[in-house]
């Protein structure tokens, strides 16, 4: 089964999304419950997730 997991599990206490991953406590928890449509539908969502952190880190940097 495939996994976004990176073992950099730390839920980032601003969003609550998992630092390493960006998944939600709730789709960690489920992520095996989860059909394959399903966790591919939030692997494709986690592109966004990433690329929108990794913006609002350039933002913040001085």
């Amino acid at each position: 089964m495939e996994s976004p997991c990176i073992r950099i599990c730390v839920i980032d206490p601003a969003d609550g999304l998992c630092e390493g991953c960006r998944r939600s406590r709730h789709e960690i928890a489920c992520w095996t419950s989860y059909t394959d449509a399903e966790r591919r539908r939030i692997m494709q969502e986690l592109k966004t997730r990433t690329s929108v952190v990794k913006d609002r880190m350039l933002r913040e940097t001085p």
